[in-house]
Parts: structure tokens; C-alpha cells; sequence
């Protein structure tokens, strides 16, 4: 069985979407905004190794060998753990979102869901990494085994995630660029999945 691996990239940049997409627009203040900006300006770089890891997973050759399949899907798994925790980081330096104690809780849970799918992305590269490339068939199971962990993984994300686009600091988020590039770079990826 071939696995989808247009379907994987689809589903990495999911979360993302929702951490930084936020809600409608709404002025909270001078400095929440100038907050959201220093954190959206510093997404665009792993904005970009986001989008980049999902092309490369896009353009694996589902004709490739299982060793090719095995490098390209491990390599774009590695860069998109190390994106997001690269996120985790911008969250961590930008300190509280200066709207009182929900700042604060704001951006703790912005810190930890980012540095989970991180871990998560990790754990895919390596159970990729396990895979047995000697067999066409045998492999094609380990990469739907992969597949299907990482559709939980999405899931328990998407729905941990979905506070970050709430409240006063999400809305500012949303009204960044940055972030606005940052939902834009993750969706032409999780608009065109198709067999492989």
C-alpha cells in the first residue's frame, strides 16, 4: 500500500494554522500590539522552514525508492520539529502578552503546545528513521504506521491548540503579517493532497 505523502504535509502545517491564525480583528491596546508584532516578525524564518519541509515532503517521487521516501520524509520531519520549536522560542523571549494574567497564560500555553509538536515531529522522524527499506511492501506498512500517527498527533494538537487563536492576544496575533504570511505559507500544502 502507498501512503500519502502530500497527506502528511497537509497535516504538518495544520497546527500552526491555528496557533497563529487567531480570530476576527480587535484593537486591544498600543502594546499588545507592538507584543504580536516582535512575535509575527520573527515567524517568517520558520514560517519558512515550515513550508519548505511540506514542499519537500509534497515532491517525494512516489515512485522513489523506500530509501528515498525514508530520507526526504525523515529530513522534512526533522526541519519541521525544529521550526516549531523555534516558535516555542519567539513565544518564550517575547515574554507575557501585556494583558494581565491571561497574557501570561497565553503565552505559556503558546510556549508548551509549540514545543509538543515539536517532540511529536521528532517521534515521526525517528519511528521513519526505524522503517526497513529492504522490502517495497513491508516499508509501505511502516510509512502507514507513520501516517496514522501523525493524524493523531495532528488531532490531539489541533485540539489543544485552539486556545491560542482566542482572546486578546490571539486577535492581535491575527492582525500581524507575519503571522498572516505564516497561515498562508502552510496553506497551499493542506489545499492540494493527492495519492501517491
Amino acid at each position: 500500500m502507498k501512503v500519502n505523502t502530500k497527506f502528511l504535509a497537509a497535516l504538518s502545517g495544520a497546527a500552526l494554522l491555528l496557533a497563529l491564525g487567531g480570530c476576527s480583528s480587535d484593537d486591544s491596546g498600543k502594546k499588545l500590539d507592538s507584543w504580536a508584532k516582535g512575535v509575527c516578525d520573527q515567524a517568517a524564518g520558520p514560517a519558512k522552514q515550515i513550508d519548505d519541509a511540506n514542499t519537500a515532503i509534497s515532491q517525494v517521487n512516489s515512485g522513489g525508492t523506500p530509501a528515498e521516501v525514508k530520507k526526504a520524509d525523515s529530513a522534512a520531519f526533522q526541519q519541521l520539529s525544529n521550526a516549531y520549536k523555534e516558535l516555542a522560542g519567539i513565544f518564550q523571549k517575547a515574554g507575557a502578552a501585556p494583558n494581565g494574567d491571561q497574557g501570561q497564560t497565553f503565552q505559556q500555553n503558546a510556549v508548551t503546545t509549540l514545543n509538543h509538536l515539536s517532540a511529536q515531529y521528532e517521534s515521526l522522524m525517528k519511528q521513519v528513521d526505524a522503517l526497513d527499506t529492504s522490502n517495497q511492501n513491508t516499508f509501505a506498512d511502516g510509512l502507514k504506521g507513520v501516517s496514522d500517527s501523525l493524524t493523531k498527533t495532528t488531532a490531539d494538537v489541533q485540539s489543544s491548540i485552539g486556545t491560542l487563536s482566542q482572546g486578546d492576544a490571539g486577535k492581535a496575533l491575527a492582525q500581524q503579517p507575519g503571522c498572516q504570511r505564516v497561515s498562508t505559507t502552510a496553506a497551499p500544502t493542506a489545499a492540494s493532497p493527492s495519492a501517491s
